[in-house]
């Protein structure tokens, strides 16, 4: 089977992450795939339905742990609209860079080394709504391993990803009183009002020069346009480069007070993905840059603020390096793809930083 092939037939099995059967399938053709390049059939995990997939390669300790995810971010019937195509050197297709062609190289990686001794490779079902159910399942496989290598696709310019921002995301909730707005809207506690001095407040809380966004995005409040609103709620999104970011900001969103007399406030939510920071990278982007340069690449790294599974194994101390997946573009959008040229070379560097890690 070659590469473009079980590319293909990854990327034309659909697997939006809240569709629990799609996933099923998905699971299905993955482990279909992985195992007639793996030489061995996974282990099935399904927790709170969704299908993990683990390949625990030889019996000897446990030394790189391979991680990807099998589900995106398309629903079904998006593959009619935007089908699988290689055309002008461009590959195409719903997740084919996010990332159903890192799934990919890593199963012909490990298919080229002489023994997997020691190598695990991990396919989770819900990384693209936060990897709910697959926490704690990488994190505990990421404790047993010395090294953790994510496929995700690089940054621009074929850039590895050696820092990842740590995400937080809450809801904040206002609650009023509700008052006909014409009749007597004195005796009313706006929760739009509120919601407007919130928003306001959790805004400031940004610290460009620390790397940290603060964003307040989906803003809703009232109920109908003569009366003062009873509820309001909005959500904000937290990127940060560093953990004392993430702990400032949860700390000063958590002590928020409401400004409108007789106005309650209720924050729910918090941190989900810690910053993968450059420590955890620097070594093994070293290694991956010298055997590189070996092959005549001359590799780059990013500090980029989207978030992977490889924060939580960053997060547990584990030595990380992520974008190791395909060289393209477009994740999330109609404009997803791979450039062909780039799938040998990088296929073939991660097989040789694998075999120089165990």
């Amino acid at each position: 089977m070659n590469l473009l092939h079980t590319i293909e037939r990854l990327v034309s099995c659909e697997s939006p992450s809240t569709d629990l059967a799609a996933i099923a399938r998905s699971a299905d053709v993955t482990a279909e795939v992985g195992s007639a390049l793996l030489g061995a059939a996974p282990e099935r995990i399904v927790l709170d339905g969704r299908t993990h997939l683990r390949w625990r390669l030889g019996s000897g300790p446990r030394k790189v742990l391979l991680l990807g995810h099998h589900d995106t971010v398309w629903p079904i019937g998006t593959l009619a609209r935007i089908p699988f195509e290689v055309r002008d050197g461009v590959l195409r297709g719903p997740g084919c860079f996010d990332m159903k062609t890192g799934l990919a190289m890593i199963f012909h990686a490990v298919a080229a080394l002489d023994s997997p001794d020691g190598v695990t490779v991990l396919v989770t079902g819900d990384e693209e709504i936060g990897s709910p159910s697959s926490r704690g399942l990488i994190e505990a496989e990421a404790r047993e391993h010395t090294a953790v290598l994510v496929t995700e696709g690089s940054a621009d310019g074929g850039a590895l990803k050696t820092e990842r921002k740590g995400t937080s995301m809450y809801e904040v909730t206002l609650h009023g009183r509700a008052a006909h707005a014409g009749l007597e809207p004195e005796r009313g506690v706006s929760a739009t009002v509120e919601a407007a001095h919130q928003v306001l407040a959790v805004a400031k809380l940004t610290d460009l020069a620390a790397g940290t966004t603060v964003t307040p995005t989906v803003l809703s409040a009232g109920t109908t346009t003569n009366t003062v609103a009873a509820l309001g709620k909005f959500m904000v999104d937290v990127r940060v480069r560093n953990l004392a970011e993430q702990l400032r900001v949860d700390e000063e969103i958590r002590a928020l007070r409401p400004v409108v007399d007789g106005a309650k406030i209720e924050v729910t939510g918090g941190p989900n993905r810690p910053p993968m920071e450059l420590a955890m990278s620097a070594g093994l982007f070293e290694v991956a840059s010298d055997i590189a340069a070996e092959m005549g690449i001359e590799l780059t790294s990013a500090a980029v603020g989207g978030a992977s599974d490889g924060n939580f194994t960053a997060g547990v101390g584990i030595p990380t390096l992520d974008g190791l997946g395909a060289v393209g573009g477009g994740a999330h959008a109609e404009s997803e793809h791979v450039l062909v040229s780039e799938l040998v070379p990088r296929t073939t560097l991660l097989a040789a930083l694998v075999r120089e890690l165990t």
